[in-house]
């Protein structure tokens, strides 16, 4: 239980960071959440659970994969915004966007033999 705990206290402080990091700096804030903490973090995390190699490079991997299609809702949110759209609203259709574009990259991994 401690261990879980400790996961969870550490990446609520990561989060509550970039916050506050954002809210005076937003470029800081963007480059301190656009580091792969997260990913770096349960790497450590998985490796110090299972030191599995090959789990590794498959989580790597797969990572890698899963970063790819997230990219666009970077883009897409400001430009709804500038827009006029509704934070809400440019949020919901960048996650929507996220979602489908995961799918298609699930899809396409299947179709040529790669397991994600």
């Amino acid at each position: 239980m401690i261990p879980f705990l400790l996961k969870t206290v550490l990446s609520a402080v990561l989060v509550a960071s970039i916050a506050t990091v954002a809210r005076r700096l937003p470029a800081l804030g963007a480059l301190i959440a656009s580091l792969p903490l997260v990913s770096v973090l349960g790497m450590i995390f998985l490796w110090a659970e299972k030191p599995d190699r090959e789990l590794m490079a498959t989580h790597s991997e797969a990572t890698f994969w899963y970063v790819l299609p997230s990219l666009p809702m970077f883009l897409l949110i400001p430009a709804l915004l500038r827009r006029g759209w509704p934070f809400w609203g440019s949020l919901v259709a960048g996650c929507v966007l996220t979602v489908l574009l995961y799918l298609a990259v699930v899809w396409c991994a299947r179709r040529y033999g790669m397991a994600l």
